[in-house]
């Protein structure tokens, strides 16, 4: 199973910014799917959760309203739409993969997740 993120780069507050999290080895169609970031020297923050029809779906507090996450079965693609980015949203960012089909586990830990994207960076400017 390869996870392969990309579409992270420069914005500045209030742009928005689309990551894609490009998935191989198995569909996706039967795995929670989700979104962390990380801020050198901090713990991985949990970001959204997607299960796999699509049905539940969790964002964290601050990003709820901004972000939105979706997925693409045919494209066998999870991506994350952020809307009006923040300074405080720079972070490098993981897509990660329920290693269990049609689990949920803890959905918002990332000891929950077995498959790991490389991450991208985002950057934002005030």
């Amino acid at each position: 199973v390869q996870l392969q993120a990309s579409g992270g780069g420069l914005a500045q507050a209030g742009d928005s910014l689309i990551l894609s999290c490009a998935a191989s080895g198995r569909p996706i169609s039967k795995y929670g799917m989700a979104w962390f970031r990380q801020v050198p020297g901090t713990e991985r923050q949990f970001v959204a959760f997607i299960n796999w029809s699509g049905f539940n779906v969790y964002y964290s507090d601050s990003v709820k309203g901004r972000f939105n996450i979706s997925r693409d079965d045919a494209r066998n693609t999870l991506f994350l739409q952020m809307n009006s980015l923040k300074p405080e949203d720079t972070a490098v960012y993981y897509c990660a993969s329920r290693g269990e089909m049609y689990t949920m586990g803890l959905w918002f830990d990332p000891t929950s997740f077995d498959y790991w994207g490389r991450g991208t960076q985002v950057t934002v400017s005030s």
